[in-house]
Parts: C-alpha cells; structure tokens; sequence
C-alpha cells in the first residue's frame, strides 16, 4: 500500500503545501510509505485539476490518497463529483481525510469483511461532506456576490489588484521559453494566470 498526498489551495495567494507536514505526520504514525505528493493551486470547485488526475494515473489499486480535508478533494457539482468517484473507484484509490476518522482504518491492513464495511461506510461519509464542501462554496460565493454588488452601488469595488512583479517576472520567463509547468513549480500561480499573461505579452 502506498500513500499520494494531495495538496490543493484555490488561489495563487495560498499555500497549498501547508498541510504537508500534518499528512506526513500521519502517513508516519500509520507506518505508510508516501510514493509521491501532489501540489497545485486550482478551484476545488474544477473537475479539470492537472495535479490530481496525474495522480490518479500514478495510482495502483488499492493506493492511498491523502489529503487534509475533503474540500481539498471536492468542492464539486454532484455530477462531476459522480465522475471524480467513478475515478475512484475504476483505479481502487482508497481516500483517507484528516478530518474523516471513518476513513482512516482504510490505512490499515484489514481483513474482507471489515474492508469492506468500512468502504462502504467511508463513501457514504464522503459523498456527504463533498455535499457539504459544495454547499459551502455556492453560499460563500453567494455572499461574495452580494457584497461585490453592494460595493458597486457604492462605488468602493476595485476588484483585486494585480500582482505585478509575480506578473512581470511570468513575462520575463515566457520570453527566455520557460514550459509553463517550470513557470508553475518557480512561481505557484496558476496555468490560468500564465495564460493571461501570455495573452497580455501576444497583443
């Protein structure tokens, strides 16, 4: 049994790695042995996630994905939550999250039957807290939304500002023919906010 961490934050401003040592802490306590981590900054809410789904082809059945907390699996739609489980499941990727103790006997040697108890008891608690995860994200960009309208009927919305030398060096990278993956792993920005900048340096 080997063990992939998974580290997600959903903006360039974040750190995504900051569970890191809490994951490892607990791959140790368990005696697992971590095959690789995954980092990357994209929306949970995005099925589309490079990191994860190198992942998901590095696994082998019966590995090991851990992360901190199922929101940094799952923020997704119910839909694309079924196609991310369906995942899953075809490649026998067992999740184990920090804050699902049901989970965590998953990262035990354990007979059939118990195997399978807790599988079974382990997807249902999953497909309830990615709900939760969804829910919490429409409703806090419910209220974001609400408080940009409002800031706008009063004429305090500026919208956040540019990170201009993070920005200014991506350029500077682009133009000496750095890949974009070298530009993500130097600079932690997204391929979202390189592509802006390209675009930028192209017109």
């Amino acid at each position: 049994m080997l063990v992939r961490l998974y580290l997600r934050a959903s903006t360039d401003e974040q750190d995504a790695s900051r569970a890191r040592a809490d994951l490892e802490a607990f791959a140790n306590d368990k005696g697992l042995r971590i095959a690789a981590t995954y980092v990357e900054n994209e929306s949970g809410a995005k099925l589309a996630r490079p990191e994860l789904f190198r992942l998901l082809a590095d696994s082998r059945p019966g590995d090991v994905l851990l992360i901190e907390q199922v929101d940094r699996l799952s923020r997704l739609t119910s839909a694309d939550w079924q196609h991310l489980r369906s995942e899953l499941d075809a490649r026998q990727v067992r999740v184990v999250a920090l804050d699902l103790p049901t989970s965590w006997m998953l990262a035990a040697p354990a007979d059939e039957f118990t195997s399978r108890m807790f599988a079974a008891v382990n997807a249902m608690m999953l497909d309830v807290l990615a709900a939760v995860a969804r829910k919490d994200y429409e409703d806090r960009r419910r209220r974001q939304a609400q408080g940009q309208t409002r800031a706008k009927a009063e004429g305090r919305y500026t919208g956040r500002p540019e990170d201009v030398g993070r920005n200014a060096g991506i350029t500077a990278m682009l133009e000496k023919g750095v890949s974009w993956s070298q530009i993500q792993a130097a600079t932690g920005c997204s391929r979202a906010t390189i592509a802006k900048v390209a675009k930028r340096r192209a017109a």
